[in-house]
């Protein structure tokens, strides 16, 4: 990058805060090579964004340790698919097939989609897939492939030793009702394949043998090693920390109360509890959290194919600790901002740089900026053009801009694509434009005078001040003015900086829109 990271124990932005409170605490290479980062999901529901956001927030800030300590680094992605499905999401087919399957691990259900051999086993490629396109460094450990190869083994070992400490950690945070049938240990249904809620007994401590009474009332003893149990999942949270050594893992809010019981689990087991923080949840367009159970929000696929996997990864970077609402309308704000900071970076000095989230969203090489034009602003222009043909939008552009072209800007040209898919799904549908009064029509064409006094030179500055000195001029609130000519323009209530967009649109067609409002 180019970059003096010297100066980094003076940047404040999260990742680097993290990384520096990592530094602080492991000071020395730990005796396995390297430090291990862990992210965690559950594969009861389809990978969600917030999932995603888990995942790269945690690559953010491993990337800023790399650029302050020399020890290496690795991220695990675990993959909770063992655990029982307890709930359908909404979201899914086969419905009915699922509700079938209910209190089965996800890794012994059907894929619902058809297109696997079990419901996890889609449900990781998904991921994968997803984070192999981002570029994320990562391995994918799956929590059924590690109970059934007996790699958990002599930790189940121990936590049934510890289990009676157990129980006194987790049963005073937990309702009356779930006390009477709780356990730490979740044996597997020999008859249905379920994952049991129900308390066990001890039958040999050494060689893990256990009894309990199945869902049929009739009596059976197991073994609860090679895949044979189920930790329950605040107990198999901290048995994973001291079976993989983890030194650092994120978690939701949510989970806050419930770390607690994880973490002094941990310190039983004999493990010290990695590091961490906890960041606040997303929000979907009515502000409830985002959940795979309701499949509410949106998802991974739907950002992009509206908006740049960097506006994304910037989405991802601002604020963790705040909630903040994950609707459509976000993205076209965060791929200009995106935009802003790419065009900001080359110009800074090293102080500037390691303040820029640039530096967090490409972890290497940092890609040049192209022509000096908003995605905010070509998806005006698509809405006033009213067209889903690219080589009409590029023609705009290049009347603005000579001597561009798709070939030689290739993130334009996809900011172009994105803009009118973002207009036949979003802005057209809501599309309101005003019809003038006999006084208002008095202003547009006054305004339609001084847009043809212009000379071909004018720039986009002097439009916008003889625009805003005519609403001056009829005594219109700043405000009020520039939401008249949206509605008259392009339908919307919001949009660009009007000098910029006459000159894009061009004179001549601007006058145009202005003319076709008086016969609405």
């Amino acid at each position: 990058m180019g970059i003096d990271f010297s100066k980094a124990d003076q940047i404040n932005s999260w990742p680097f805060q993290e990384a520096r409170l990592i530094k602080k605490k492991i000071n020395k290479k730990p005796d396995k090579g390297y430090i291990l980062f862990q992210s965690g999901y559950g594969a009861s529901g389809l990978p969600h964004i917030g999932t995603f956001g888990e995942v790269t927030r945690t690559r953010m800030i491993m990337n800023a340790f790399s650029k302050i300590s020399d020890i290496s680094t690795k991220l695990i992605t675990f993959s909770d698919d063992y655990d029982a499905l307890r709930k359908v999401p909404d979201n899914l087919p086969n419905q009915k097939m699922l509700k079938e399957n209910l209190g089965k691990p996800v890794s012994s259900i059907p894929d619902p989609f058809g297109e696997y051999e079990t419901f996890a086993e889609n449900v990781n490629n998904k991921l994968k897939s997803f984070l192999d396109s981002f570029g994320i460094k990562f391995e994918l450990k799956s929590a059924t492939e590690l109970y059934k190869s007996g790699f958990f083994d002599k930790y189940l070992l121990k936590i049934l030793k510890n289990y009676k400490k157990i129980n006194d950690i987790v049963l005073p945070t937990i309702g009356p009702e779930r006390r009477s049938t709780y356990s730490p240990i979740l044996p597997i249904s020999q008859k249905t394949g379920k994952v049991l809620q129900v308390p066990i007994k001890i039958e040999n401590q050494e060689k893990g043998e256990i009894s309990f009474t199945d869902e049929d009332g009739e009596n059976y003893k197991t073994n609860i090693l090679k895949g044979n149990c189920k930790l329950q999942w605040k107990v198999d949270w901290a048995m994973r920390w001291d079976a993989l050594d983890v030194d650092y893992e994120l978690y939701g809010k949510d989970l806050v109360d419930s770390i607690r019981s994880t973490t002094e689990i941990c310190k039983l087991l004999g493990k010290t509890p990695p590091l961490g923080f906890n960041y606040e949840l997303f929000l979907d367009e009515k502000g409830e959290k985002i959940s795979k159970k309701k499949g509410n929000g949106m998802s991974i696929e739907e950002w992009i194919k509206y908006g740049t996997s960097e506006s994304l990864l910037l989405f991802m970077y601002y604020t963790p600790k705040k909630a903040k609402r994950l609707y459509y309308d976000v993205i076209p704000k965060h791929v200009d901002e995106y935009l802003r900071h790419l065009k900001q970076f080359d110009s800074q000095k090293d102080i500037e740089k390691l303040n820029n989230p640039i530096i967090h969203i490409h972890a290497d090489k940092i890609p040049k900026a192209e022509i000096n034009i908003s995605f905010s602003l070509i998806l005006n222009l698509v809405s006033a053009c009213q067209s889903d043909d690219k080589d009409i939008i590029w023609n705009y552009i290049k009347e603005y801009l000579p001597n561009v072209n798709p070939s030689d800007n290739p993130y334009t040209d996809k900011l172009v694509e994105f803009s009118i898919q973002y207009y036949k799904d979003f802005v057209e549908p809501n599309k309101k434009y005003k019809k003038p009064s006999e006084e208002e029509k008095k202003v547009l064409e006054e305004l339609i005078n001084i847009l043809k006094e212009f000379k071909e030179n004018v720039s986009s500055e002097e439009v916008q001040t003889e625009i805003y000195e005519l609403g001056k001029k009829f005594k219109y609130e700043l405000k009020d003015w520039f939401l008249f000519l949206y509605e008259i323009l392009l339908g919307q209530k919001n949009g660009p900086r009007l000098g910029t967009f006459v000159l894009l649109l061009s004179i001549k067609e601007t006058i145009k829109l202005i003319e076709k409002s008086f016969s609405r």
